[in-house]
């Protein structure tokens, strides 16, 4: 019997760290093969990528189909995995030793629909931003963009969306959201799902994808240890542009989920207060 899990990776000029990664991903135990979806890389790199995959057997190189974004890739990934559960593990995650075992006996212990999710380091081992979050809407959004939190610490509507800085949990806990830079799911459930929503380009199609998992009647699972190293800031693209996509995938995000739970001139306002925000980061980036 093959071993049941496929690891997806999108990788987009990612840097030197991407060997790192594919090192440690095909070091785990009930690995059977870890599709890597090329949407861009420079030739020596690439070349190094199907040398290797000429060589590595559990290692499926897909290329050709250009930059289609991040959710496009994944399904393309998902397509292809031969494994009964999909580990999708962003380009610059190291993972440490056996916790694709780990994520697997986690997952096997909870019945139903779930996306199970780890905590998310920092290079200097410092919990990532994002690693574990409330569910976003357009009021958590608004309060964190405008960080309403400092003026309201106490109130229970004014709380962060970003929970990286609460305690860690003791054991597996349900989660509102998670972090998609590695994200374990049943095929079956994956594909019945209907994969990620190609419909965004980059980012935010991981935060779609815990809530759709949740309005299905499912689970979202945070596994707090082991936790993984996520790199962080190696992929080439220009940050004006993945900040671009991001917002974008924010205002879609709000209109395709919150239309009618939110009155439409609070989205419009949250999405004015979400590209301002871009806009003034873009500014900064250009002249400091």
């Amino acid at each position: 019997m093959s071993p049941p899990i496929s690891i997806i990776t999108v990788t987009y000029y990612t840097g030197p760290v991407l060997f790192d990664m594919l090192g440690a991903a095909l070091a785990q135990q009930d690995v059977g093969e870890l599709i890597l979806v090329n949407n861009g890389n420079p030739l020596p790199i690439y070349q190094r990528l199907k040398e290797m995959s000429e060589k590595e057997p559990r290692l499926k190189l897909i290329s050709g189909q250009g930059n289609v974004g991040f959710a496009t890739a994944c399904n393309l990934g998902a397509k292809e995995a031969q494994g009964e559960y999909l580990l999708f593990l962003n380009p610059d995650c190291l993972l440490p030793k056996n916790i694709a075992g780990k994520l697997l006996a986690e997952s096997r212990a909870h019945q139903g629909l779930h996306l199970l999710g780890a905590r998310i380091l920092e290079a200097g081992g410092k919990e990532q931003s994002g690693s574990r979050r409330a569910a976003l809407t357009p009021w958590t959004a608004f309060v964190e963009v405008l960080q309403l939190y400092r003026l309201f610490p106490n109130h229970p509507y004014c709380r962060r969306f970003k929970w990286h800085e609460e305690p860690v949990p003791a054991q597996t806990i349900p989660m509102p959201a998670i972090s998609g830079a590695l994200m374990f799911m049943h095929k079956e459930e994956y594909m019945n799902l209907g994969g990620m929503d190609e419909g965004y380009f980059l980012h935010v199609d991981d935060l779609d994808l815990c809530l759709r998992v949740q309005r299905a009647g499912g689970q979202v699972l945070f596994m707090p240890e082991p936790a993984v190293t996520h790199i962080g800031a190696t992929s080439q693209a220009p940050a004006t542009i993945v900040e671009w996509h991001k917002t974008r995938s924010f205002v879609r995000y709000f209109f395709k989920n919150f239309s009618e739970m939110y009155p439409r001139f609070f989205l419009w306002l949250v999405s004015g207060v979400v590209w301002m925000r871009f806009f003034v980061r873009a500014l900064r980036r250009q002249f400091v």
